[in-house]
């Protein structure tokens, strides 16, 4: 079984509850939409194909028990779930990060899943399969990247639709847009309506140059 990978890489996880760990990138490629602030384009372009177990090996070079699978867009590739698995059954913690697009209902329950639902700025709200939040563990987690007062007030309605008609418990990320929205703005909207949610920064364009692959 293989898969094209875009990049394996180890660096500090700069985002979700796991943010600051060091952990080890699995960047698969390809992609089904094309987000106006995407920092990951080249993820789209063909990548190398690798079979599962010389991805494992490569892991496991690095020492690292926490692994996060993302791309581009890790699900439209059939093989992802058996990576997934495979990689839980060697008892890593394993993340995996997708756009929110795509069931993940598919994705063995050892996985932390973090979902990223479209706001209106990134062009592709209209992509968002809503059923994902009836599909989430409580380990699994939402993530929304935000550019403008529109966005937020589309995101007040995910943590709402969640947290309160749903009953869910489950960490919501409201995330700025790098360079876009001031993340000083976002926390004094959180702030003021009191919201449930993490202010999530990219730790990594913090460390280093947001411009720089494989961080």
């Amino acid at each position: 079984m293989s898969l094209l990978v875009s990049e394996i890489f180890y660096s500090i996880q700069g985002e979700s509850s796991f943010a600051g760990w060091p952990c080890v990138f699995v960047r698969l490629s390809g992609c089904n939409l094309k987000c106006t602030y995407c920092d990951t384009a080249y993820a789209s372009e063909p990548g190398k194909s690798m079979h599962i177990e010389g991805i494992v090996d490569q892991i496991k070079a690095y020492g690292c028990s926490l692994i996060e699978i993302t791309g581009g867009e890790p699900l439209i590739q059939q093989e992802t779930p058996a990576l997934v698995r495979r990689l839980a059954d060697m008892h890593y913690t394993v993340l995996l990060e997708t756009n929110g697009s795509l069931d993940i209902s598919g994705i063995d329950s050892r996985a932390v899943k973090i979902v990223d639902i479209k706001c209106p700025s990134s062009g592709e709200v209209e992509a968002n399969d809503m059923e994902n939040l009836t599909r989430l563990q409580p380990h699994d987690e939402i993530k929304c990247v935000l550019g403008d007062t529109e966005d937020y007030l589309f995101a007040k309605e995910i943590e709402k639709r969640l947290h309160v008609d749903l009953g869910l418990g489950n960490t919501v990320h409201f995330s700025p847009v790098h360079g876009a929205l001031d993340p000083r703005q976002l926390a004094h909207w959180i702030l003021a309506d009191h919201l449930n949610v993490r202010l999530n920064l990219q730790i990594h364009k913090v460390v280093w140059d947001p411009n720089e692959r494989g961080r």
